[in-house]
């Protein structure tokens, strides 16, 4: 599909009202999955506000999701509460990109396969872990379904070092979805969980950390806790690959 839009600047958003004719990500501050949706917004140049949800999640936003759960994305009619879900939409509502590749592409489906991947395998074990380690008592934070959970991420990890090999990108020669949404269970599993990964792993995870579009991302991510008035977020405006991070 031809580009929507060809828009640089990147906001932030306090307003729990009106409409917005920028696209609008509601996360909570440093939400892990919520850096998926800004991370593709920043790849694609496209323009984007962030709106901070409290916890617990106030009324106006619970009437926006029910569910109480984040990221949600709107743009427009459109509003969508799954992440590896906006991803897909904003790949497709916004490219062509090189994030999804056509459909005719070899790449396709293994772009598919691993993008979901990210979050329905990878990603579904580690809420259950993140609320054992924070939430759980003292005499219930290991047990036998924490210990499955942890044995199944190994097996996982395993499987995805293999399959990454001595490449650079999971798919193809350039990044794609698939990593962002890979990145983001690993910086959850080592971040949140302090976990260990194989080394191939670790040098994929640095390679990200270099791109000046993950920087601008996960600075606005973070600004969530203490946002300033105004400031310049486009990946533009970051350190370029190599002289920083």
């Amino acid at each position: 599909m031809p580009a929507r839009a060809d828009a640089r600047i990147v906001g932030l958003n306090h307003s729990d009202g009106g409409v917005s004719t920028m696209i609008r990500i509601h996360n909570f501050p440093r939400g892990a999955r919520g850096l998926r949706a800004g991370w593709v917004c920043a790849e694609m140049s496209l323009a984007y506000e962030y709106a901070p949800v409290g916890y617990p999640p106030s009324a106006t936003f619970v009437a926006l999701n029910p569910l109480g759960t984040v990221p949600v994305l709107e743009d427009g009619a459109a509003r969508i509460t799954e992440s590896v879900a906006i991803m897909l939409y904003l790949a497709q509502a916004y490219g062509p990109t090189q994030l999804l590749p056509a459909s005719d592409d070899p790449a396709f489906a293994e772009v598919l396969d691993l993008t979901v991947f990210g979050e329905a395998a990878l990603g579904a074990c580690l809420n259950p872990l993140l609320a054992a380690r924070f939430a759980a008592p003292d005499d219930e934070k290991r047990g036998w379904s924490v210990e499955r959970l942890e044995a199944r991420v190994h097996k996982q990890l395993a499987w995805l070092s293999e399959r990454l090999g001595s490449n650079v990108w999971f798919a193809g020669a350039e990044l794609t979805l698939a990593d962002i949404s890979i990145e983001t269970a690993l910086r959850m599993w080592q971040g949140g969980l302090g976990g260990p990964i194989p080394k191939n792993l670790a040098a994929y995870r640095d390679r990200l950390k270099d791109r000046p579009a993950y920087q601008s991302a996960v600075l606005v991510l973070d600004s969530l806790q203490n946002p300033p008035t105004t400031r310049d977020y486009s990946a533009a405006s970051q350190p370029r690959a190599g002289s920083e991070r």
